[in-house]
């Protein structure tokens, strides 16, 4: 019997290093990833101003795994009829049960010119291309405009409006967002205090402004023309081809088929409760372990079960965060229940929350890297 999990971003690993733990050993576990490490998402904008923090939040997936056979590779395809993987440069694989926990890759809404003439911030490659745009045509003047104002639109346009008082530069950061606050998905209360940080390190803040087309030097919006020297758009989230264009909806059970399951940021999804789940590494994490449980439990009803007997009912998953967290350059806002933290609080906070990622994965020393790059930022 095999499992296949389908990359090993946080929803991938985490689910990986749970099913190391519960299935029996004579069950082969495969993670399928196009790279040998495991990258902390959330901290890959922090790249862009300190380059150093690229080699804490990277983690060699054989360190991270126990007995799991890992192949380097790019899926191409999922064919869930005949439960067979496609990959890039190898052999497909057969399953019987798969995790589909491939991410998101960016959405570029067919906007003319947006994906030929934009950076995404998706890689550490994409951060040093970033930061290199930055100084070859900003770090003496002229405009940066970053597209999209959810948190990570936000963590860039931190990120550069610092860099940009660090270098004495004088360089205009542009936040363009087409519905009429940042951070939207999130409470009032968060949105205000993100707002203000954004204010206070000088990012210029357009809200209600749809991007309509872009050219080698400007943004053409609804409200008026924007001329740029760099453009880094974090304006949505797309399926994976291996997928479909489109991310897969999925109920609470995280379920394709009986034995097909997607995880994170790969799928829309909707909790027990039937609400929407946000994309972001918490609820990635949470999901897996669900789907770890679920897994587990099938196979250990296929191998020692009664067939006479009934299945076992997969778990649902159940959205619950305890708050919310996002860098503004040398600073953070963090949300706790009701109460909102900013300053060397949310600094701290921010620092513990990758921290402690990675300290769940193995990663000791590089955790106690990141807490330090984090409180020196």
């Amino acid at each position: 019997m095999r499992v296949l999990v389908l990359g090993a971003g946080y929803a991938g690993l985490t689910l990986a290093r749970d099913l190391e733990r519960r299935l029996p050993a004579a069950v082969e576990l495969t993670v399928v990833n196009d790279s040998p490490f495991h990258l902390v998402q959330h901290e890959v904008h922090r790249a862009i101003r300190r380059p150093s923090v690229a080699d804490a939040i990277e983690v060699p997936l054989d360190e991270a795994l126990d007995r799991a056979e890992i192949v380097v590779d790019r899926v191409t395809d999922i064919d869930r009829t005949g439960r067979r993987v496609h990959l890039a440069d190898a052999d497909p694989l057969d399953y019987d049960y798969c995790a589909v926990c491939l991410g998101a890759t960016t959405a570029y809404y067919d906007i003319p010119g947006l994906e030929a003439h934009a950076i995404p911030l998706k890689s550490l490659d994409d951060a040093a291309a970033i930061r290199a745009r930055y100084f070859d045509a900003c770090d003496d003047g002229g405009r940066v405009v970053v597209g999209g104002a959810g948190l990570s639109g936000i963590q860039v346009a931190g990120e550069l409006a610092t860099l940009s008082a660090e270098e004495d530069a004088h360089t205009d950061i542009v936040l363009v967002e087409q519905l009429d606050t940042v951070a939207p998905s999130f409470p009032e209360s968060f949105q205000r205090a993100v707002r203000d940080e954004l204010l206070d390190r000088g990012v210029e803040i357009r809200t209600e402004t749809t991007v309509e087309s872009v050219s080698a030097s400007t943004v053409e919006t609804d409200t008026g023309d924007l001329d740029y020297e760099l453009l880094v758009w974090a304006g949505g989230l797309a399926g994976q081809d291996a997928v479909g264009a489109d991310r897969p909806a999925v109920r609470a059970d995280l379920r394709l088929d009986r034995r097909t399951y997607v995880v994170g940021d790969a799928a829309r999804a909707v909790d027990a409760n039937g609400e929407p789940v946000p994309a972001s590494a918490s609820a990635a994490i949470r999901e897996a372990k669900v789907v770890g449980e679920n897994i587990a439990e099938q196979v250990a009803y296929e191998q020692t079960g009664d067939f006479g007997d009934f299945p076992p009912r997969p778990r649902q998953y159940r959205f619950d965060v305890p708050g919310w967290i996002v860098s503004v350059g040398d600073g953070a806002v963090a949300q706790v229940g009701p109460s909102i933290f900013c300053g060397s609080a949310a600094k701290a906070m921010k620092a513990t929350v990758g921290a402690g990622h990675l300290t769940s994965v193995g990663a000791i020393s590089k955790a106690a890297e990141l807490v330090e790059e984090e409180l020196n930022s």
